[in-house]
């Protein structure tokens, strides 16, 4: 069986019933900020530094996520060590 629905809704409504913030504010916020730099000067104004408190947090919590996909792609693979050991223990000939 196959259904469709058709739903008409603003951004915001859609927001709202996904329980998602309004981050209205912060992106008005934040382009008034850009739009300051840029009126001063270009000698001023450095995108990294204006971004770097809103990313930091960011890539924090990017790097714990990719270590949880990593160990959990380890565990499922049977593999214990990271792939540096074991292709150091693999190129070291063994006695007999």
């Amino acid at each position: 069986m196959k259904m469709s629905f058709d739903v008409e809704m603003t951004p915001e409504e859609m927001r709202k019933l996904l329980g998602l913030p309004d981050v209205e504010a912060f992106q008005r916020q934040l382009m008034d900020d850009i739009r300051e730099r840029m009126v001063a000067g270009t000698e001023g104004y450095d995108p990294i530094k204006l971004f770097q408190p809103y990313v930091t947090g960011t890539m924090a919590s990017w790097d714990m996520f990719q270590k949880m996909l990593t160990n959990a792609t380890s565990m499922s693979s049977g593999t214990t060590g990271s792939s540096s050991e074991s292709s150091a223990a693999e190129s070291t000939p063994r006695r007999k």
